[in-house]
């Protein structure tokens, strides 16, 4: 305990070096079984330092196309192997098995909620995305990630972006109707008086609006206690 900076780094590389040994060593043992039992002896001694150059064995002794250097593809090329094996022993009792289908109570979850947020590829992607879009920095990894999806969703969308370029139509407006508050002794500067605060207006209304979008998708962010796990219940 109390580990920090590369000493940790180096703790979680051999916790997942162990799981992956033992998740090998389970494969042959339960599924695959080409070796006797007496024959697993060098790949169940998960702490040796020689158990790469068994595991690399082994993976030529089951004719896998993979190497030890290409560890996905190898587990991956297994875990195929156990299932075509499991398959052929027990023919009769997958082969009446239904189709699995999702049923229409089930409600897809939050993707967000299963998220890693202590991992360091995770934390490096959510900084990049939100210095990317000029998104303001949280201390809550998850919270951040919310704020991107929000602004991709609403902005970035090929719907979202679709409506922002369509060209809008003005209405006509009658400057008769509407009073400058001053004269600058020439009507055609009273009348581009008019007109530039019409559009000044305009744009305030248009400031206003987007104020209210953001105060919005700040609300949702910060209000939503299944992405901030620290906040205990709902409301005060």
């Amino acid at each position: 305990e109390n580990l920090e900076g590369p000493e940790l780094l180096v703790y979680i590389r051999n916790q997942d070096e162990t799981e992956f040994r033992n998740f090998i060593v389970w494969l042959e043992d339960q599924k695959i079984r080409h070796y006797k039992i007496e024959d697993r002896g060098n790949l169940r001694n998960i702490p040796s330092s020689g158990w790469p150059k068994s595991f690399e064995q082994y993976l030529q002794d089951v004719n896998c196309p993979f190497t030890v250097e290409e560890r996905q593809e190898s587990v991956d090329w297994l875990l195929g192997l156990a299932v075509r094996l499991e398959y052929g022993d027990n023919v009769e009792k997958y082969k009446n098995c239904p189709p699995a289908t999702a049923t229409e109570a089930a409600k897809p979850s939050d993707p967000l909620i299963h998220l890693d947020s202590s991992n360091p590829d995770f934390k490096a992607g959510v900084l990049g995305l939100a210095s990317l879009l000029k998104i303001q920095r949280h201390d809550d990894y998850l919270v951040m990630l919310k704020a991107i999806r929000i602004l991709i969703q609403e902005r970035l969308t090929p719907e979202a972006i679709a409506k922002a370029s369509q060209s809008k139509e003005g209405l006509p407006v009658a400057l008769d109707k509407h009073i400058l508050g001053f004269d600058t002794g020439d009507a055609t500067l009273n009348e581009a008086a008019q007109i530039l605060r019409l559009l000044h207006i305009e744009e305030l209304r248009d400031l206003q609006t987007r104020i209210n979008e953001a105060i919005v998708a700040v609300q949702a962010v910060i209000a939503d206690p299944k992405t901030d796990h620290r906040l205990g219940k709902v409301g005060r």
